[in-house]
């Protein structure tokens, strides 16, 4: 295990299974050659480990981690569950999911199962108290990952019969009787009122528009099914495996149950980084932006993800699959430009990483997969990765890693807010994600290192700047935090537009006491792409609100038609639309100086991130960057001219 976060390492994925036994031993040897501290096996083998119920082979597995142990590597075991083997769902067919289209998710490719089959919840507290009870105090295990991806391929949400049966209970525990749930999801609209909990459907294939509020708790419960699945498997790690790290691997842009519930049961939060099939695949730029990024990824893609599952386990996180080279799932599958790899290695790691694994070792031959790059060839070649890695190795040993450190701006995420914006967004264009990810390209422009904080947050101390875009409904610990709060608060839009079961306030958006925001918002209006309203600073597009401000507000500015853009009271400022990014600079710009912080104009390509006395700087960019006139102190790795795929680090005095 890692000593500290001054420590840094890197890591690969391993599929042993894959491969002839006899090539094992070469393969160790070559990753502790490469510097390789961590190897992930195993997350994929149910089929290996259990060929028929109860027939254990486990004899493989423990060969492997021996061999990989005897070079001195750590192993970080995987839980096999998000592969169920056939002969286990012949047994239990409902335990397949079902799509939002009634369609059932067949066997023959992975995560086909349902979060709430109790079933299949105890055949997974089977295999991994099997694997836990005989690996758990193996001397090279040193971390177990639970399942893998959770929530990818749109598996979060199912629409089975045993579902709705997990769903009716849920609703039974939390509103005890039919009338509490007719009243919260206020069914008297459309005469959908309830006689019988037990009456309640799912909320798919309606014929138009399903109650919101029904949608709002079905996510609830859906998001809360898979912490309950995953809590299942960290209580039996724990008790067989005492000692070593719990671990999961999230997803770019998958929002749909709540990362920071979840990571309180983690020991450690990672998460899986393909720059470039996820700039093809989940980014919301135009096809000039792509082009020009296409062989770099989104300069900020990478930075919001680290930043944000930093957040949702207390500060220890990992990268547990780093991409190499090509994939094979997106639209396109270029390859990294040169020195990327190294870029995205080095950017993790100054975003506090601990470990950057790289997935996979050897490029796979067969199934679904063979396209996608390894650090090695499927002929056991060294491929373009491998040797990118070489040089992270070195540039590892030259960096003296700080400890981490809060940043100075903080953006408040709310996963429910994500489901809100998505069940009723009032507009097409209205998604959570790229809100908030709007908010944070403009602090990364603006040269800020961004920590993310949950809406549960009690306290906001030791941040000069917090930014809350969007948020669905207030929580009392955040309210409280804002009075509490001295710096400068910018909120808006949509923030507190609704009560928690998915009505308007009685007393109007934004929902604060007029002590602390004097502001009704009387009416909203999604716009057209093509019909943005002006101010002088820039425009709303997307969504615009017309407010109310009342004696204690002061309007900084207006629209060309004359409602109020911007409102302040005390130290908060409300925007009153979805900004585009002349407007938002210009009103981060402005806090950024009332809050006594300094900042800098970046080009789109060029990167900082401040760890402790260190700025890195990366260079996403097509040309050179000349980094002497941004004053960060004396240069300890690169230089002051950064190339393109470049990285310089500079230490302040």
């Amino acid at each position: 295990m890692l000593s500290d976060d001054q420590d840094r390492a890197l890591g690969v994925c391993y599929y042993p299974e894959h491969w002839p036994e006899e090539t094992w031993s070469q393969d160790a040897r070559r990753m502790r050659e490469l510097g390789i501290r961590f190897v992930r096996i195993g997350e994929f083998a149910w089929s290996k480990l259990e060929p028929a119920r109860a027939d254990y082979q486990f004899d493989w597995l423990n060969r492997a981690i021996d061999i990989l142990h005897a070079q001195g590597l750590s192993v970080v075991l995987g839980t096999p569950t998000a592969t169920p083997p056939k002969w286990l769902v012949d047994e239990m067919p409902d335990m397949l999911g079902v799509d939002a289209d009634g369609q059932i998710r067949k066997f023959g490719s992975r995560r086909h199962y349902s979060f709430s089959h109790t079933g299949y919840r105890s055949q997974c507290q089977r295999i991994v108290s099997e694997l836990a009870k005989r690996f758990g105090t193996h001397p090279a295990v040193v971390a177990w990952q639970t399942d893998n991806e959770y929530g990818c391929h749109n598996t979060t949400l199912s629409f089975s019969p045993v579902d709705l049966a997990a769903f009716r209970n849920w609703l039974a525990r939390k509103y005890q009787s039919v009338d509490a749930l007719n009243k919260a999801w206020g069914n008297t609209f459309w005469s959908m009122e309830y006689g019988d909990i037990d009456e309640v459907e799912l909320p798919n294939l309606t014929v138009t528009e399903a109650n919101p509020a029904h949608r709002m708790d079905y996510q609830r419960f859906a998001s809360d099914m898979v912490i309950e699945f995953n809590r299942l498997q960290v209580e039996i790690l724990r008790k067989y495996s005492p000692g070593r790290d719990i671990v999961h691997n999230f997803m770019g842009r998958i929002l749909d149950f709540d990362h920071f519930a979840l990571g309180n049961d983690l020991d450690i939060s990672s998460w899986d980084s393909y720059p470039l099939g996820f700039l093809e695949d989940r980014s919301d730029n135009s096809d000039e932006w792509k082009s020009r990024f296409a062989r770099t990824g989104d300069p900020d893609f990478q930075a919001f993800h680290h930043d944000l599952y930093r957040a949702t386990s207390k500060g220890r996180w990992w990268v547990m699959e780093q991409q190499p080279g090509p994939v094979n799932w997106a639209p396109h599958n270029p390859a990294p430009r040169s020195g990327m790899v190294r870029l995205w290695s080095l950017e993790a790691l100054a975003h506090g990483a601990q470990t950057v694994s790289y997935f996979r070792w050897r490029q796979a031959p067969f199934a679904q997969e063979q396209m996608h790059s390894g650090l090695l060839r499927s002929d056991g070649v060294e491929a373009e990765g491998f040797h990118e890695v070489e040089k992270v190795q070195k540039d590892i040993r030259i960096i003296k890693w700080p400890a981490q450190a809060l940043s100075q701006v903080a953006i408040v995420f709310d996963y429910t807010s994500s489901w809100a914006w998505e069940i009723q967004p009032q507009g097409k264009e209205f998604d959570y994600f790229r809100l908030i990810f709007d908010h944070y390209r403009i602090l990364r422009k603006l040269g800020f290192s961004i920590d993310f904080i949950s809406s549960q947050t009690r306290d906001l101390s030791g941040y000069k700047l917090v930014i809350v875009p969007g948020l669905f409904a207030w929580t009392p610990q955040l309210r409280q935090a804002l009075v509490q709060f001295d710096g400068e608060i910018l909120i808006g839009p949509r923030s507190g537009s609704k009560t928690v079961n998915f009505s308007i306030p009685d007393q109007l958006p934004p929902d604060l006491p007029t002590e602390i925001l004097d502001l009704k918002v009387s009416r909203v209006e999604s716009l057209r792409s093509d019909c943005p309203v002006k101010t002088r600073h820039g425009k709303f597009r997307f969504w615009r609100e017309h407010v109310i401000a009342g004696p204690e507000t002061k309007v900084e500015f207006a629209t060309s038609d004359g409602s109020p853009a911007l409102v302040r009271q005390n130290n908060i400022t409300y925007l009153c639309g979805w900004p585009d990014g002349h407007l938002l600079q210009s009103a981060l710009n402005g806090l950024a100086e009332a809050a006594g912080l300094k900042t800098r104009r970046l080009p789109d390509g060029v990167r900082l991130r401040r760890s402790g006395d260190l700025t890195f700087v990366f260079n996403y960019g097509d040309c050179d960057f000349d980094a002497s006139g941004l004053e960060l102190g004396e240069c300890r790795l690169g230089g002051t001219q950064i190339p393109p795929s470049g990285v310089s680090v500079f230490e302040s005095g």
